[in-house]
């Protein structure tokens, strides 16, 4: 494991944005796929508010928030096939992200209610990388 995100999102706040902004919001921070699957729900703007606290999270455990290295359509969140468990995909800085910080894997866990979402994230590495000094923490720090 190289490193952990958390991220708690109130999905008013989310419906609040798709009202105010429609697509504008919505095709800015989620990808094709991404916008498929939540606009199918019963309640969209919760499965995109868990979404979007996924993408946080990854973001954060990264170290880089959403900005200049990882943007919002950089990882894609969906659902594994076999199980119906919440993956990630990397695409384009995220994937060149992960490769420079030695990223196999990003696992996550996303729960989602009536009123807020909440998401983890862990990078895990590759074996046999050589940990660097992100990875090793002075006491004290």
């Amino acid at each position: 494991m190289l490193a952990v995100g958390v991220d708690l999102v109130e999905s008013d706040r989310v419906r609040k944005a798709i009202e105010a902004w429609g697509d504008r919001f919505v095709g800015r921070v989620f990808r094709t796929d991404e916008r498929a699957y939540c606009d199918r729900q019963a309640a969209p703007w919760r499965h995109y508010a868990g979404r979007f606290a996924v993408k946080e999270a990854v973001a954060k455990a990264f170290g880089t928030g959403i900005g200049d290295s990882l943007g919002w359509k950089d990882v894609e969140v969906a659902r594994d096939p076999k199980t119906g468990a919440p993956a990630v995909t990397l695409h384009g800085r995220g994937r060149r992200l992960a490769a420079e910080r030695g990223v196999a894997r990003v696992l996550v866990s996303l729960a989602h209610g009536r009123d807020l979402a909440i998401a983890q994230a862990t990078l895990v590495g590759r074996e046999g990388r050589p940990p660097d000094s992100r990875d090793v923490r002075r006491h004290g720090e």
